[in-house]
């Protein structure tokens, strides 16, 4: 077994239990792509085994901090086993759900969701690339499922040295596949779409967004960045009179207009646009409009906290146009996917764009990720959505 020997005083994240180990953390030590490393302090104590990925600025990623384990097919059968078990566990309205959920399941670099009978999975680290085969023999063994989609042609592949990879890993057939979602009915291509093929992440909003359209009679939305059209159903169902879903994906706005047909709401209430949503922020704020509930859901503005500045401009200026075009009283959901953007400095964007808006709100509801993308108190990087739910003062 190699051994990767760290810098003096570099041993703290990982007696923390916190899984990664920098490059500038190596004094010495190397191995090939994937392989299984044995992890020592300055003085040769045992820390970890983790996977060695030669090229990536998280030079290893700890599997293991029990020096008793042994990285074998046993280990990844129990990985996936208590993966799977805790989402058993789990009230989750849907079956579509996240199995894996990477470091927080103790599989950094595997993304494993379950749509109905099928399964997408993400392999995006050295690690799990070696020992893909093996895992995709356990994920069926562990589900029962018999279709596995391969979804890694994520760019932080690239970060590892991996080519992108997608296709059926196991089984085959159409990639179409209908999920039941609070009652709701919503189709997912895992062959295309974003991550996995959906957001599984924001189930349990998009729940709570319905429950609060009908709540405060909110008869007029406007969904940016909407996607397939989960939060335009979740508004419908919810009473909305009127949802304009806009997006910048002609494929992703047809999907959503079959959703609102599918779930038996009058395709007359939605709206669809295929636009710049900021664009059309602007547009609708000079034309004098005015909504009861907007919706922000962005993709990734900072991808790392070196974006953050940057992205920090981004969401002031979309959430600024957003407060000055909801109706006294009006609901905004406003999210960030940015793992460069915590929680806290999220809020404090958002703040500044409710006192350049001139107006101010109260604090509804702190939102983040369903309950089956779990962070865990030892990897907080994995807390990457956060959310604020804001009542425009009347």
């Amino acid at each position: 077994m190699k051994s990767i020997r760290l810098r003096e005083g570099k041993e703290r994240s990982l007696l923390r239990r916190h899984p990664w180990v920098f490059e500038g953390s190596v004094a010495k030590g190397r191995a090939d792509a994937g392989e299984t490393v044995r992890v020592e302090a300055h003085d040769g104590r045992f820390l970890a085994w983790g996977a060695y990925s030669p090229t990536s600025a998280i030079r290893v990623r700890a599997w293991s901090f029990d020096e008793g384990e042994r990285i074998d097919r046993d280990f990844f059968a129990r990985r996936i086993a208590a993966a799977v078990a805790l989402r058993a566990r789990l009230p989750i309205a849907s079956d579509g759900v996240r199995l894996v959920h990477g470091e927080a399941d103790g599989l950094p670099g595997l993304v494993v969701d379950r749509y109905a009978d099928t399964l997408s999975a993400q392999f995006l680290s050295a690690g799990t690339e070696r020992w893909k085969a093996t895992i995709a023999d356990l994920l069926l063994e562990a589900t029962g499922c018999t279709r596995l989609y391969e979804r890694s042609d994520s760019g932080v592949r690239g970060l590892e040295g991996l080519p992108p990879a997608t296709g059926w890993l196991r089984g085959d057939g159409p990639t179409e596949v209908t999920i039941r979602e609070h009652g709701w009915r919503l189709t997912v291509d895992v062959a295309e779409g974003h991550k996995t093929g959906f957001y599984l992440d924001q189930r349990d909003n998009r729940a709570r967004f319905a429950e609060w359209v009908r709540h405060f009679g909110c008869e007029r939305v406007l969904n940016g960045y909407c996607y397939t059209g989960g939060f335009t159903v979740a508004a419908l169902a919810g009473g909305a009179k009127e949802v304009i879903g806009v997006d910048s994906s002609a494929p992703a706005l047809e999907r959503a207009r079959t959703h609102v047909v599918l779930n038996g709401f009058d395709p007359g209430r939605a709206q669809w646009l295929d636009a710049d949503v900021n664009a059309t922020l602007r547009e609708r704020l000079k034309a004098g409009e005015r909504f009861d509930a907007i919706v922000l859901d962005p993709p990734k503005f900072a991808p790392t906290a070196a974006h953050a500045e940057r992205a920090a401009r981004a969401y002031k200026d979309i959430n600024r146009l957003a407060l000055k075009l909801l109706a006294p009283g009006g609901l905004l959901l406003t999210f960030s996917c940015s793992g460069g953007i915590g929680a806290e400095l999220f809020h404090k964007i958002v703040a500044g764009a409710a006192i350049d808006a001139g107006v101010d709100g109260a604090l509804l509801a702190r939102l983040e990720g369903a309950c089956d993308h779990p962070t865990t108190l030892a990897f907080p990087e994995g807390e990457y959505l956060k959310g604020l739910a804001i009542l425009k003062a009347a």
